[in-house]
């Protein structure tokens, strides 16, 4: 095998180790944004204005507040249930918060997860 390969294969296996996140932050109008990253201490900081490549639905909307954390296995789940949770009403997105519990249903059966504290993020790898 190739020392390109062996690159590759590392690289695959890195991408595939990677912790997802979903988040939801409320914004000092009281408002929540749901996201997903592979690391949330620089993404809020990223919506913050503090570094490039925030959400323009958070420009100028500061502060904002992380409200609750998910870690999950691979983007493929972040996505599908970021995609189930911008659908939740606010009273849904608030009992998940008051939760602190977020349960995705699929054919297999349910999976829940709970809540990282925001506070934890700082301990979390980058």
């Amino acid at each position: 095998m190739s020392s390109n390969t062996h690159k590759r294969d590392n690289l695959s296996e890195a991408k595939a180790a990677t912790a997802w996140y979903l988040y939801l932050i409320e914004n000092r109008l009281g408002q929540l944004y749901t996201g997903i990253t592979t690391d949330p201490k620089r993404r809020i900081a990223q919506h913050r204005g503090e570094k490039v490549g925030g959400a323009k639905a958070l420009k100028g909307k500061s502060p904002l507040t992380f409200r609750a954390i998910f870690q999950l296995s691979n983007k493929s789940e972040a996505a599908v249930l970021e995609c189930k949770v911008k659908k939740l009403t606010r009273t849904q997105k608030n009992s998940i918060i008051q939760s602190g519990k977020l349960e995705l249903t699929n054919k297999d059966g349910t999976l829940t997860f709970n809540c990282i504290r925001a506070e934890l993020v700082d301990s979390l790898p980058t």
